[in-house]
């Protein structure tokens, strides 16, 4: 028979934060940085752009890393293109190229060309089939050579280059040959001559421009994947752990089931050391069942992203700051696990919230969708710019994952779906890093009134109080007209 809980479940705007007892002098003391989290991944910013396709590929991804957080590639393509996406992101910035781009003396100029304008890379190494190093081709080289000439008839042979072993790569080291000898490309070689990484002066920049950045231990950007539960989509995981991924997100609309259970144990199975984030929840059994299925991280939120329409058409959700809170409180009973907030986060204080709340990390994704590094192009209307976001249970997104996941597309298709999500535009915003600036400083100021200075004091210090209707006019601006 049906029950009402006792309990009202609440979300971001029907509480405000008790301030409390503050020695941070400053908002730029606080320790940001999410420690071990998120399954061994540290970030500095606790934030993460969503698997959605009007938001992460390549370009999001990219920058998230960068700029402290952390991007998770979407699985609405093809596996080819979901690993190219994640091979550039592994390639952006790199302290060392482990595996640097190849090619034969006797392949010609135009398929050099066309290996350098995949890559985006302006030169590529010429090795032997042992891989021993016989020189570099780069886009220099080959100008204004015939596409039919062989690589080995304009590279710069190895004895015009200058080299480093394998073993000497400290980063001050590099740049000091880099400086002597007016380098872009470093090739690092063993004693058998053979190629086994390469180090790049624009590499070397990148690492000193962005300190903060998500890096691997090879000091290569982190980057996520999603992926579904259907049994093919291990063949997913299996070509994305190929291409370096770091941690897996287990895609679906409602997590607790046993689609995502059997997932999460397959995944498991074939990777032990696997990161793995899935989701999404809203209660603390779907919370305890996924981390005993072996998740590491578990994403909240049903229902209550600003595209989606869950709730309405299904009748199923809970608010999100009492589902941040249950699942937080499976976690400590469960003695292990992280949580992701995705949906619901308009503003820094939701974010402040939610992390007081108990989630380590949060997902965004209309926030960041207007930025240049979402996928698509602005588009102008009233002579306004914007672009498009969609839930990916909308009706277009539907019919394009049938499309992806090569389902025959019958005229009754169209007919049956259900769309769960909808389709809207928003405001044309700039670049992302300018909304994680916003974000990133009302979440200082908010650990300052928490007396925090660090997200797990956040979370310990935490006291929420619930407001009226008239408490949510009186947070905002009011009384006055604004300019």
């Amino acid at each position: 028979m049906a029950k009402i809980l006792e309990e009202t479940a609440l979300t971001f705007d029907d509480v405000l934060l008790v301030p409390q007892y503050s020695e941070i002098s400053s908002r730029y003391g606080p320790d940001l940085s999410t420690g071990t989290c998120l399954g061994g991944i540290s970030l500095s910013v606790p934030v993460l752009s969503a698997n959605m396709d009007t938001v992460t590929e390549w370009e999001m991804a990219e920058a998230m890393a960068r700029l402290g957080g952390l991007g998770i590639i979407h699985r609405f393509m093809s596996i080819e293109e979901q690993v190219r996406q994640v091979e550039k992101v592994k390639r952006a910035d790199n302290t060392v190229i482990r595996q640097p781009i190849v090619i034969s003396p006797q392949a010609s100029v135009g398929e050099a060309r066309d290996l350098m304008e995949s890559y985006g890379v302006g030169g590529i190494m010429v090795t032997d089939e042992d891989l021993r190093l016989l020189g570099v081709l780069t886009k220099r080289d080959a100008l204004f050579r015939p596409d039919e000439m062989q690589v080995r008839g304009c590279m710069t042979p190895r004895e015009d280059l200058v080299v480093m072993m394998e073993s000497d790569i400290p980063i001050e080291e590099a740049k000091q040959v880099f400086m002597e000898n007016r380098l872009e490309k470093l090739p690092l070689i063993n004693e058998q001559g053979k190629l086994v990484g390469l180090v790049t002066a624009k590499d070397i920049v990148k690492q000193e421009k962005y300190p903060d950045a998500t890096r691997d231990e090879h000091g290569n950007l982190v980057v996520g994947a999603a992926v579904g539960t259907r049994p093919e989509d291990i063949e997913r995981c299996e070509a994305l752990q190929a291409a370096g991924v770091d941690i897996y997100v287990v895609d679906i609309a409602h997590g607790h089931s046993k689609h995502t259970l059997d997932m999460i144990k397959r995944i498991r199975q074939v990777h032990p050391q696997a990161k793995i984030v899935a989701g999404n929840v809203a209660t603390y059994a779907g919370t305890l069942d996924l981390l005993e299925a072996g998740a590491d991280v578990i994403k909240v939120g049903v229902g209550s992203g600003s595209i989606c329409i869950t709730r309405i058409v299904t009748g199923f959700g809970v608010p999100q700051l009492s589902a941040i809170m249950e699942s937080a409180r499976a976690c400590q009973d469960f003695g292990a696990g992280e949580i992701i907030a995705d949906g619901g986060i308009r503003r820094a204080g939701d974010m402040v919230k939610a992390l007081a709340a108990g989630a380590h990390a949060v997902m965004v994704g209309s926030m960041v969708s207007g930025t240049d590094e979402a996928p698509g192009f602005p588009i102008t209307k009233e002579g306004k710019k914007y672009k498009a976001i969609r839930g990916m249970a909308s009706f277009t997104a539907n019919i394009e994952r049938k499309s992806v996941d090569k389902y025959p597309l019958a005229e009754e298709t169209f007919d049956r779906i259900v769309p769960e999500g909808v389709e809207a535009i928003v405001p044309y915003r700039g670049s992302v890093r300018e909304i994680l600036y916003q974000m990133v400083g009302g979440l200082r100021s908010g650990l300052s009134y928490a007396g925090a200075h660090n997200l797990e004091e956040l979370r310990q210090n935490a006291a929420f109080v619930r407001i009226t209707s008239a408490g949510r006019v009186e947070s905002g601006a009011h009384d006055v007209e604004l300019r």
